[in-house]
Order: structure tokens, then sequence, then C-alpha cells
């Protein structure tokens, strides 16, 4: 069931990285860097498929760094990838869901970010110029990937200006680009987020046997006492994801009403069931 959900998230984040290349960037001549953004540029000079150059480059960046990837990033690299060139040239078989460049870069930008970061959150990848990096930062690992895959845009994009010979479109193949990296960035900070919660009780003991050993969370007890009270307390300190929350609240309160709940945010925890995502 885990593998199910998590090749149907990867399937989701490939089809709408497709429909961002196939109904809003590529009809937009919206050049937004990347491998998508080459597939463009050959698309309006070649009349080549986006879907057939897609694949077909990311097989040359695969091929290229086949020593320094590993096998497992290769093959899951080539069937998204694969994935990408195949509904990529679906979408385009259907019109274009606005002829405007100003919602082709918004909207693009965001349905590309997200598929690229649902597949990135399940350890997949649709290639792109990611690959690229990689390989160039292999040969000179003083230069930081951030900085190979921006310069890797901004001369993909700089083509797109040589090429339609206009600067609105390069400006707005650029504001796709930043959409779009905010949005892996706010998908990935997103999954990573999770709640520490602190619960003051007087009735640990029943909490920890009926709640807290019952379920797939861990908790820490401490003894505490009350500054105003004297009265001896137990404090039990536990993560949890968002989801988690109001069942294990009210579950808390069912046990304790009198419970002191206190919830957290936590930037990222790490071990006993708990991922980071990358």
């Amino acid at each position: 069931m885990k593998k199910f959900k998590s090749y149907l998230v990867i399937l989701s984040g490939v089809i709408l990285l497709s429909a961002s290349i196939s109904l809003f960037c590529v009809p937009n001549r919206i050049v937004s860097g990347g491998v998508s953004g080459i597939s463009t540029i050959l698309f309006y000079l070649f009349k080549i498929p986006v879907g057939v150059s897609y694949y077909a480059l990311n097989i040359l960046f695969l091929a290229a760094g086949f020593k320094l990837l590993g096998k497992a990033f290769i093959i899951k690299t080539l069937i998204c990838s694969g994935l990408v060139s195949v509904f990529s040239d679906i979408f385009a078989q259907l019109p274009p869901l606005t002829n405007d460049v100003v919602l082709a870069s918004v909207f693009g930008g965001v349905l590309g970010g997200l598929g690229i970061g649902m597949t990135l959150i399940e350890n997949a990848s649709t290639g792109g110029t990611d690959v690229a990096s990689r390989i160039v930062q292999s040969k000179f690992e003083y230069i930081p990937i951030g900085r190979l895959l921006m310069a890797i845009d901004a001369v993909i994009i700089g083509a797109s200006f040589f090429l339609f010979g206009d600067v609105s479109l390069a400006l707005y193949g650029a504001l796709s680009l930043f959409i779009s990296t905010t949005s892996i960035d706010m998908l990935i900070n997103k999954m990573n987020v999770s709640k520490l919660v602190f619960i003051v009780t007087a009735k640990g003991n029943d909490i920890v046997d009926r709640l807290i050993k019952r379920s797939a969370r861990g908790a820490t007890v401490l003894h505490a006492e009350g500054a105003y009270t004297g009265e001896g307390k137990t404090l039990l300190v536990c993560a949890l994801k968002e989801y988690e929350l109001p069942p294990f609240q009210k579950k808390i309160l069912v046990l304790d009403r009198n419970a002191f709940i206190v919830f957290c945010e936590s930037q990222q925890i790490i071990g006993n069931g708990f991922h980071v995502y990358h």
C-alpha cells in the first residue's frame, strides 16, 4: 500500500509537470530554464515534439553521468522522464488553457514546481539540468550546485531572447522559473514541518499506557512540578505530523480534560518514523 501511494504521488507529479509544459509554457513560448526550456526552444527551431527532445536530452545527461549518479537513480529518472515525455505529447494535442502570457507564466510555474516537488519527496527525479549540474560539480567541487543551476537556466532563458527577439518573453520565463523553484521549496518545507507537543498532566501513566504505547509515535516522560501549586506533574514530549494533531489532542483531553497542551512547530525532525525530504 505504501509503495502504491508513492507511485501515485510520482505519477501525479509527472502529470502536473507535463501539463505545465504543454498546456501553459510551450504554447505561449515561455522558456523557464531546464530541459523543458531547451525542449521548447528546439520545438520552435526545428519542430521537434517536446516529449521526444525532453527524453532524448535526459538520456544524454544520464549517460554522461552514469558512474556519478548510480544505477538506481538513473533507472528512476529514465522512467519518470519517459512518462513526462509521453504525457507532454498527449497534452500537446489539447488546446492551451490560456493565451495570456502572465497567467501562463504563473500557473505554468506553480504546476511545474509542484510536479517536480512531488517526485522529489518520493526520492524520484524527472531529470533536467540538475543532472547536468551534478556532473559539472563533480569536476569543480568548489562551485555550489545552486549557482550552477542558476547559470544554466540563465543561459537557456537568454537563448530564448535571441530566438524570439522579445525581452518580455525572456522576463516571463524568469518569472515562471522563480515561481517554480519557490513552489518546490514550499512543498518540501511543508513536508518537513512537524509539531512538537508538550503535555503537562496529572495522569501521565494513563496517557502513556492507553495512548502513546498503542500508536506509532513515542514520547519522552519528564517529571515536573507546578510552580504555583507545588504539585507533582508529568511532562510528556511527543513529535507528530500535522495531520495527527486533531485526533491526538481529542484523545488526550478524553483521558485528562485538565491537561495543559502546547504545540510548537518544528522545521525538521529526524529519526523514529520521521523522514527528511530534500
